[in-house]
């Protein structure tokens, strides 16, 4: 495939975003900043554009983002949505392949290259809802790998790789990815394009140590208290994460330096203690 690329658009939802993973100004960096930054280490005049927000389901984020993306023209697309769709009660995936597969055929059709993703096994997180959530996540995987097939796109395949299958890897939240979780990705980014980049960033955490029942038991309710309950206050209400939250970087412009997106973030101790045994 070619490359270097001079131009780069990242369009989803919270995963592009960047969520959980903070600059120290409170804005949030994620695999799409690293990969940008590496990307423009090879390439001179190098320009980014990330139009992803938080809690975006796959029809608003094809709406809104791609047709703005294929405007403008990049070298390169990284495309992911649809995570938030598979946690509604009423997923439809007929019509999710519909959508997703007319969105990837509008940008390879402008010009673009593009990446897929398929999504990590987040079931570790959610033992309980593994039932209806492990069938989802494996009929989108079976979708993005049959359109990258289809469409010639690069993959990153995310559902391959155990190593999201750790707890560690994300957020408090258990539903986005820590600092370790977004280099990972960006690994797998990267490597898609066959692009070198910093090889610790595919490293496996430690061996940890079991938590005591009790203690798994009451960081469980914690988890509800202060994210489950929220999110599902948010469901019944109609109301979304993303419902006051614009694009953090709407124009492809050249990549500012103020926030040094390559820099390897570190994954804090109270990442390491939330998120529990891998």
């Amino acid at each position: 495939m070619p490359g270097p690329w001079s131009s780069y658009v990242a369009i989803g939802d919270s995963f592009t975003e960047g969520m959980d993973d903070p600059y120290g100004d409170g804005t949030y960096r994620g695999w799409a900043d690293l990969v940008a930054g590496c990307l423009a280490s090879e390439a001179d005049n190098f320009r980014y554009a990330n139009l992803a927000v938080r809690g975006r389901l796959l029809p608003a984020v094809v709406d809104a983002q791609v047709p703005l993306a294929a405007a403008m023209k990049p070298c390169l697309v990284t495309f992911s949505a649809g995570g938030n769709d598979a946690l509604r009660r009423r997923f439809d995936p007929e019509r999710m392949a519909e959508v997703f597969e007319g969105a990837v055929d509008r940008l390879v059709s402008s010009g673009a290259e593009v990446v897929l993703f398929t999504p990590p096994d987040v079931t570790v997180n959610y033992p309980a809802a593994s039932r209806y959530l492990g069938p989802r996540i494996a009929l989108c995987t079976e979708l993005v790998r049959r359109v990258a097939k289809e469409y010639d796109t690069h993959l990153a395949d995310l559902n391959a790789d155990d190593g999201f299958r750790d707890r560690r890897m994300w957020s408090i939240d258990r539903l986005h990815l820590n600092p370790a979780g977004h280099r990972r990705v960006a690994h797998h980014v990267l490597s898609a394009l066959d692009v070198e980049c910093d090889a610790e960033w595919m490293e496996s955490l430690p061996m940890a140590t079991p938590a005591r029942w009790v203690t798994a038991r009451r960081a469980d309710l914690q988890w509800a208290r202060a994210h489950l309950a929220p999110w599902i206050g948010r469901r019944l209400t109609g109301r979304s994460s993303g419902d006051t939250i614009t694009a953090k970087r709407p124009d492809l412009a050249l990549l500012a330096d103020h926030h040094s997106p390559a820099a390897p973030p570190v994954l804090s101790r109270q990442h390491r203690e939330a998120a529990g045994p891998g």
